[in-house]
């Protein structure tokens, strides 16, 4: 038996928390279901200046699971949802459920391309989609894919503020030709149930698309059972309860806010605060109305709360259960939030593949930061799962040894949507590599260092961008930045940066190139830094840095 068959990461959770799950709910149907049961009359959604009551999303889910069946949907059919952070998300979700169907989770920000290679991926018979991304986009990629019906809605709907940092000045209500309109196909089945559904655990909940970081884009097949034992490793981890709100900053596609938002509050019966996406003041002022307690997000979500210029200390006084997974996140951006808002980031770490969290640092805990590399901890493994650090053999590696993590537990996904060669390489046994590396330390922490393809070999000698840019972010003019490799003729690769500065500050290459000097190995120093006004990430903050190598290529 190995150290990590042992878990002594298990003497690091808060005192009284078990050290597994029992899973309550079959499904996520079965889940929301209860809580509809517990607190009928309880806010599921707060959207703007409107409000749906958990009754009343039960209604519309039922009239929408409906006018799906009256489509022709059929037991399995995929739905793919094509929208912003709008009530109209969970609506489809929770209704493409009560159809019997699976949902497939698309990021808004696709072109053209990108929706074409999902919906044709997914075999998805209905698009649900906002009326702008229809005319611009889906329009001119349904017709070559199996989608049948196309359900278009507006995100003016459910709310009468229209707030133009949310929706610009060009967003509008109105059915839209070749389209079912969704309030109107609410409206016309309104008052009638589906007949019974019930799912087993290992049935797909929903298709969540990998980013495509290590190829095409593969639909992890998140399981019902992926989806209960996860939010209810949210509620256990973060210690959360039906008095909580859910401030819904990631987007409601992707894996952290389909579970740490949607799941979450449908586990609790608690309330999810949603406004369309985010925007650093608007954020700031739904959180002084709606006085959340409670969210996940990247740590760029984060960084834009403290660096806007209206923010005061007292604007985030009612969050106090914070945590950060999707982007790393430097120790020195922790330390400046808490100056400046006086709350901790809690880290939080997972994958699509791991619907969401596989680790995560106790409510009642500051993660530690490793001494010889700076790098703040993810946290410690969550109930249920084993992770082990591997070698290239295969072979556990003691710990402080820096190895690929591989990760064992009721949230690991089955495998990929119909890629059965992919998910045998990744998934083999149901344990889940991850392409991740780091090290477990004795005490049972666990820490990132990179993904494999991230590392820089300057002159034999191996640099992890990471490390890098948390020396960066110690700057006080650093907003954000991205280390990677470019050519050189002399050391093979070396280190570039990419910065951008926080409003008001200034500095220089020169500047910024010693103050790492100072601070690293030598090998390890960046020997040239670029200015950007912004670094380009993904819609869920991860830095993008093979966009920085495509353009250091060009």
């Amino acid at each position: 038996m190995s150290v990590y068959d042992e878990r002594p990461w298990l003497a690091r959770y808060d005192e009284g928390q078990p050290h597994d799950l029992v899973v309550e709910h079959t499904d996520a149907l079965a889940m929301f279901r209860a809580a509809v049961a517990r607190n009928p009359d309880g806010d599921a959604i707060r959207y703007f200046d409107g409000r749906i009551t958990l009754r009343e999303l039960d209604e519309l889910t039922d009239a929408f699971a409906v006018g799906l069946l009256d489509t022709g949907l059929d037991a399995g059919d995929r739905v793919a949802l094509y929208l912003q952070n709008v009530p109209q998300f969970v609506i489809a979700l929770v209704g493409t459920w009560k159809a019997g169907g699976i949902a497939v989770a698309v990021n808004p920000m696709n072109r053209e391309r990108e929706l074409a290679l999902l919906l044709t991926d997914s075999g998805a018979r209905v698009l649900v989609c906002l009326e702008g991304l229809y005319r611009d986009v889906a329009a001119h990629v349904v017709g070559g894919t199996d989608v049948q019906t196309v359900v278009t809605t507006s995100e003016l709907e459910y709310q009468t503020r229209d707030d133009p940092r949310a929706f610009g000045t060009e967003a509008r209500r109105g059915e839209v030709p070749g389209t079912t309109d969704m309030a109107g196909l609410i409206a016309r089945f309104r008052g009638q149930a589906p007949p019974p559904v019930s799912f087993s655990p290992d049935d797909t909940a929903v298709l969540t698309y990998t980013s495509g970081t290590t190829g095409p884009p593969k639909g992890a097949m998140n399981t019902h059972g992926n989806v209960v034992f996860n939010s209810q490793t949210y509620r256990q981890l973060c210690e959360l309860g039906p008095d909580d709100v859910v401030l819904g900053v990631a987007p409601l596609f992707h894996i952290t806010g389909l579970i740490g938002h949607v799941g979450v509050a449908l586990l609790l019966g608690a309330p999810l605060v949603l406004f369309h996406r985010f925007e650093p003041s608007l954020a700031l002022e739904t959180i002084r109305d709606e006085r959340p307690t409670f969210t996940v997000g990247s740590i760029t979500v984060f960084i834009a709360l403290m660096n806007a210029p209206q923010a005061q200390a007292q604007d985030l006084a009612t969050l106090t259960k914070i945590w950060s997974g999707g982007a790393p996140i430097p120790p020195s951006t922790v330390k400046a939030f808490s100056a400046t808002f006086g709350q901790y980031i809690h880290n939080i770490y997972g994958l699509t593949e791991t619907t969401s969290p596989s680790h995560g640092v106790p409510a009642h805990a500051q993660a530690p930061v490793d001494d010889a590399s700076g790098a703040l901890s993810v946290g410690v493994p969550v109930y249920n799962t084993v992770v082990r650090i591997v070698g290239d053999d295969g072979q556990d590696l003691p710990p402080g040894e820096v190895g690929e993590i591989v990760t064992s537990g009721p949230q690991i996904v089955p495998g990929y949507w119909n890629k059965p060669e992919e998910t045998e390489r990744a998934i083999p046994g149901g344990a889940l590599h991850t392409g991740d590396v780091g090290y477990m330390d004795e005490a049972g922490w666990f820490y990132i260092v990179d993904r494999k393809k991230d590392q820089i070999n300057a002159g034999g000698y191996k640099v992890w961008p990471r490390e890098v840019e948390d020396v960066l972010y110690e700057h006080e003019a650093v907003r954000e930045a991205a280390v990677v490799g470019v050519p050189d003729a002399y050391r093979g690769e070396t280190v570039k940066a990419f910065v951008s500065l926080r409003p008001g500050r200034t500095a220089d290459e020169a500047e910024l190139i010693a103050f790492c000097k100072e601070r690293m190995a030598a090998y390890k120093y960046p020997r040239q830094v670029e200015f950007l006004d912004e670094i380009p990430k993904t819609v869920t903050g991860k830095l993008l840095r093979r966009e920085l190598r495509a353009r250091e290529r060009r």
